[in-house]
């Protein structure tokens, strides 16, 4: 076939397009039209028609409400997809993608501790702390139908977002006698369910368990405590006899086990209900469990505290005073609309505080040991010292260097923590000589008082008046000294039932009989240890993170049924490094429980035979040093220091499991520790 020039097409195209042309029936315009009238008409409606529905889509202005619907849309599109992905797609993919990402995973340390050989020994107790246990339902209101054996708390929640009031009046303790109210039984959920996990997807001990499982341990061998984290301590065995089931469940572990001793593994809270618990199970009934004075001797190797609030937290005191801490304050501050006035028919502060102030058990929190603890007008044990890097201390401590070991805390220089609440940042810096404070105990109350009876929900602030508010707030500064006599004046009621329950002091005389009381048990700094010189006790916890230590406070503009005092979240520091972010002192710690509370005991208290460890039980001091996790795959972290993360930290579970399998502390290394914890407490003054 020869090429033709371009020309040639051009042409053809042209003489064919013109021969088209001419055969298309092409009305001559010099025509006259049709004469018929009708002709063309429904032709023009139609194109009349098409051209104003044109006009109205190409006009139409969306309203605010159609492009929420749209909004909302879309994120329930989204939301399901993703939750349709998450539920069909194998476990092997993201196990896949996140190995192509970060490299092979290292082995649990289950897993590693099995390859060493390893396999499960002594029984192992588990006791969870505040909040992380479950809560179901078996006696309620007409609200509650259908929830009957249900959980309230743990799990989903979602009878929480159904119907909110119903749930907060059966989440509440009778606030007058610290037990049910009439017609309502909420009871721990029991076994390991309770608190493997507080919500779908977030761990409390489901990882310890699943390490415990790689090296043998089966529900046989371990126990999770239930107790109703709301009570009192006490009342936990006078309402549900708490403390006679762990009695009864650990001889029943030791003795199917030939005789092996148990490992207990108590957090947070949890660590102050054993502590009490030891001291009941020794004490003559009715008032004690009745097992005699060695009963802790035969039956437990080692108690492993983990993230101990031995001598409490400021946190409990914020909460108490003004059911805030700095997430919250925050959260107020960013939407005051929606928590301080009343939204919807909640008023969500208190609502908060009634509930928080009707759980007993959050006393045990309150700071111990007062001034000679935490600090007093113008020092602190913390002062002028502070550097979480890696320090030579005592022969027995050792250091583990391969953790992160840089700090997320601030710079502490000059910072007194001894000053708990603050009205004002000029109060929390000026020396005590320079100012001169109110008494605020003498104060009457009662001027310009709201009548309670029109507040929908009671607190005792609305029986305190305008005096009594400013004389608070002229005290200017409160030490832990102090803050108990502040709660007392503030919260009369609530505190005459917590102190029936709690102390907070140093005992003078250990044998003074008048210790014999419950209300001491919890508190080490008026307790003896049990007479076990065999048993071990550890003090695991984080450090390396912001942690709450003091607060800036100011009076809230005066109206009736209100919450007067706040975190006052407009104050801070002079630096981009200071530790005053948001009114809120922070120092180092687990992001809950300072230092100072979770190892004063085991780095001088219990060190040693002293009048509190009168045995001379060996203590072990195990900081974990934060780091956060590498990349979102990695969740929570294998590394991380915070309060409740803790609990998946690779190298505490290994002490735990070691310890498990019948290691002691000085099989561990003894003490590890990353912080001046043993130089702040021997700033502490106290005779042992």
């Amino acid at each position: 076939m020869s090429c033709k020039p371009l020309s040639f097409y051009r042409s053809y195209l042209g003489s064919k397009t013109m021969s088209f042309l001419r055969r298309r029936k092409v009305p001559d315009s010099s025509k006259p039209p049709i004469s018929d009238p009708s002709f063309g008409k429904e032709d023009d409606k139609k194109n009349q028609y098409k051209s104003s529905q044109r006009r109205s889509y190409s006009s139409k202005n969306w309203s605010c409400w159609d492009n929420c619907c749209w909004f909302i849309g879309v994120i329930c599109s989204v939301w399901w997809f993703l939750l349709f992905l998450y539920n069909a797609t194998p476990d092997s993919i993201p196990q896949y993608v996140s190995m192509a990402i970060t490299g092979p995973l290292p082995d649990p340390p289950g897993v590693k501790l099995k390859k060493e050989g390893l396999t499960a020994n002594h029984p192992v107790v588990l006791v969870p702390g505040i909040v992380t246990g479950g809560l179901e339902l078996w006696e309620g209101r007409q609200c509650a139908e259908g929830l009957l054996g249900k959980r309230l708390w743990g799990g989903s929640f979602g009878e929480f977002y159904k119907r909110p009031l119903c749930w907060l009046e059966h989440i509440s303790l009778d606030n007058e006698t610290g037990l049910d109210p009439p017609g309502i039984r909420v009871r721990p959920v029991s076994g390991l369910v309770a608190a493997d996990y507080f919500a779908r997807g977030y761990f409390v001990w489901a990882v310890i368990i699943a390490n415990l499982a790689h090296i043998g341990y089966e529900e046989k061998s371990l126990h999770m405590v239930a107790y109703d984290w709301r009570l009192s301590f006490q009342n936990t065995e006078v309402r549900d006899q708490s403390l006679s089931r762990i009695k009864s469940n650990i001889e029943l572990l030791v003795a199917t086990h030939g005789g092996k001793k148990v490992v207990v593994v108590p957090h947070s809270m949890g660590v102050q209900y054993f502590l009490h618990f030891m001291k009941w199970v020794e004490a003559p009934a009715p008032m004690g469990g009745g097992g005699g004075s060695d009963w802790c001797a035969k039956h437990i190797k080692a108690v492993m505290n983990v993230g101990a609030p031995f001598l409490g937290s400021p946190k409990s005191t914020a909460l108490h005073f003004s059911i805030e801490v700095r997430d919250i304050a925050n959260l107020r501050a960013q939407a005051p609309g929606f928590l301080d006035k009343d939204v919807f028919g909640l008023q969500t502060f208190k609502h908060l505080m009634r509930m928080f102030r009707t759980w007993d058990a959050t006393f045990s929190m309150v700071p111990k040991g007062g001034e000679t603890i935490w600090g007093g007008l113008d020092w602190s044990p913390e002062m002028d010292s502070f550097d979480v890097s890696v320090k030579k201390g005592k022969e027995n401590i050792t250091h583990n260097t391969g953790q992160n070991t840089k700090s997320n805390v601030c710079n502490t220089k000059g910072v007194n923590y001894g000053r708990l609440i603050s009205f004002g940042k000029e109060w929390a810096e000026t020396h005590s000589s320079k100012f001169e404070r109110a008494d605020f105990k003498n104060i009457a109350k009662g001027d310009n008082v709201a009548n309670s009876s029109n507040c929908d929900i009671w607190l005792e602030y609305h029986e305190m008046g305008n005096k009594a508010i400013k004389a608070v707030e002229d005290h200017k500064v409160y030490t832990a000294g102090s803050i108990l006599d502040l709660l007392h004046y503030v919260a009369p009621k609530l505190m005459a039932r917590g102190a029936s329950h709690f102390s907070y002091g140093i005992a003078d005389n250990l044998d003074d009989p008048k210790y014999g009381h419950y209300k001491y048990w919890s508190n080490p700094l008026e307790t003896k240890l049990p007479n076990a010189p065999d048993m071990e006790i550890y003090s695991l916890y984080g450090v390396g993170l912001s942690t709450e230590r003091g607060y800036i406070y100011k009076v809230a503009s005066p109206s009736d049924c209100h919450i007067p005092f706040q975190i006052d979240t407009s104050v801070d520091g002079d630096s981009e490094d200071s530790c005053l972010k948001d009114g809120v002192f922070s120092g180092d710690g687990d992001e809950t429980v300072p230092v100072i509370s979770a190892g004063f005991m085991g780095a001088k208290g219990w060190r040693g035979k002293t009048r509190f460890n009168p045995s001379g039980i060996h203590t072990y001091i195990r900081e974990y040093n934060h780091a956060p996790p590498a990349n979102l795959l990695e969740g929570r972290g294998t590394q991380s220091g915070s309060h409740v993360d803790l609990l998946g930290n690779f190298a505490l579970i290994e002490d735990v499991l070691r310890v498990a399998a019948g290691a002691s502390g000085e099989d561990l290394g003894g003490d590890r520790v990353y912080t001046d914890i043993f130089k702040w407490s021997e700033r502490i003054n106290l005779q042992l």
